[in-house]
């Protein structure tokens, strides 16, 4: 008798870069390749649980850095991957595109090994425990001080201070939460991140997610960054966008004056007038009625809160005033790390090339990580966006080593040197 013959799988398809290239969503097709697996996810970009924008911007490039940036539980996501799955890279093909530079690639991947054996992907509990924990102290703190002096000018003002510590502070912990950097499963993190952006600063997690994930996917990239959306009907950021705004001739704005009236439109307006309606629409819109019932929690709240003890324009002052001092706050911090970076169109650069040109970070001090929330290690969080924000002053060593082996610039700078790049890199 003949041996059997051992039965053949189906033979795998092969597809080159040009091919992957070529479906990058202009012509409705999407694709994307990790690890050499060649996954098409036009259909699936609607499904996609971060969103339909984020893994779009990676449609026809290589995606592997990304993806083990932004999942905690790479098996669980893969299983749901082998459904996409149509071939894989042909044996002649490079595993990146030639815009990338393999040795990067390699030595950050060999880093990222490192990090996860030194235990700084893991949370200290007791960190953000504590953190909750002086969030709230302070919003009873605010309250109390209207109840035991009340409600004249001083009381008044040193309560929409503690209440703008608040929502301040709570918008950098429910970006901890967002970024699924303190438990370890996805249930817990969306859990409390619902209930910090939800009910302790009334704005929906959805919304949060569409952002923030695309920011992080490509910083700095025109058309798919959406912090720098604002050009060119209000700014003209960055020396790439600004010349060719100027070769078009567009006359939106007078930008020659964009330095002094980005501190009338920009730090004063962007929560009281913008976010404050946009985020009521977005969940109207969108239908996200979990992230509705959790706003409404807050805004019930604070309605119970505060009217009995300062009657309702009483309220609706406090609630403008703390919105006001807010906005300040948060527009200079997420400001200062990457509007005077580089800006420019998606070029498909390497995971640290992307991330290092449009980033820089603020110098370490007790202060500046605490009114920051840690932000000013901007480097490390983008290259590390899952990393509790405790260790992110451990690993920034190694990530300047690594930039300086490759002649990459790593640019830390003080606090108010930061804030004053912010207007001059606004003049044309």
């Amino acid at each position: 008798m003949a041996p059997e013959t051992p039965a053949q799988g189906p033979t795998p398809r092969y597809f080159t870069w040009d091919e992957v290239a070529q479906r990058s969503g202009r012509e409705k097709e999407r694709w994307l390749v990790i690890d050499r697996k060649v996954y098409n996810i036009s259909e699936f970009v609607r499904r996609h649980p971060g969103g339909s924008r984020v893994i779009s911007h990676y449609a026809g490039q290589d995606a592997t850095d990304p993806f083990v940036a932004f999942h905690i539980n790479k098996g669980l996501v893969r299983k749901y991957m082998n459904s996409l799955l149509i071939g894989e890279l042909s044996p002649e093909q490079p595993s990146f595109e030639p815009t990338k530079n393999k040795e990067l690639i390699h030595e950050f991947r060999e880093l990222r090994a490192t990090v996860e054996r030194m235990g700084l992907m893991k949370a200290n509990p007791v960190f953000f425990l504590l953190y909750l924990l002086h969030i709230l102290l302070l919003d009873v703190a605010a309250w109390l001080t209207l109840w035991l002096f009340g409600t004249s000018l001083v009381p008044f003002l040193l309560c929409s201070v503690l209440l703008s510590i608040v929502q301040a502070q709570a918008g950098w912990l429910q970006h901890d939460f967002g970024h699924l950097s303190v438990f370890g499963t996805s249930k817990w993190n969306h859990l409390l991140h619902h209930f910090v952006i939800g009910h302790l600063k009334g704005a929906p997690a959805s919304w949060w997610n569409h952002l923030h994930f695309q920011h992080h996917a490509k910083p700095n990239c025109f058309r798919k960054d959406p912090d720098i959306n604002m050009h060119p009907f209000f700014f003209a950021l960055g020396k790439v966008l600004s010349v060719e705004l100027g070769k078009q001739k567009k006359k939106y704005m007078p930008y020659n004056h964009q330095h002094k009236y980005f501190f009338l439109i920009g730090p004063p307006a962007l929560l009281p007038v913008y976010f404050q309606w946009y985020i009521f629409y977005f969940v109207i819109h969108r239908k996200k009625w979990v992230d509705l019932a959790w706003m409404i929690t807050f805004y019930v709240r604070i309605f119970l809160t505060y009217v009995p003890l300062l009657g309702l324009k009483g309220f609706l002052g406090l609630v403008f005033m703390v919105r006001f001092l807010e906005s300040n706050w948060f527009v200079w911090v997420t400001q200062m790390n990457h509007i005077p970076m580089h800006i420019d169109h998606d070029r498909n650069m390497d995971w640290v090339s992307t991330q290092l040109q449009a980033t820089c970070n603020v110098h370490k001090s007790a202060f500046n990580d605490w009114f920051s929330g840690h932000l000013n290690f901007q480097i490390e969080h983008h290259l590390f966006p899952t990393m509790p924000r405790h260790n992110y002053h451990k690993v920034a060593p190694l990530v300047q080593s690594l930039c300086a082996k490759h002649g990459i610039k790593y640019q830390s700078k003080p606090l108010f040197s930061a804030f004053a790049d912010i207007v001059q890199l606004k003049t044309v």
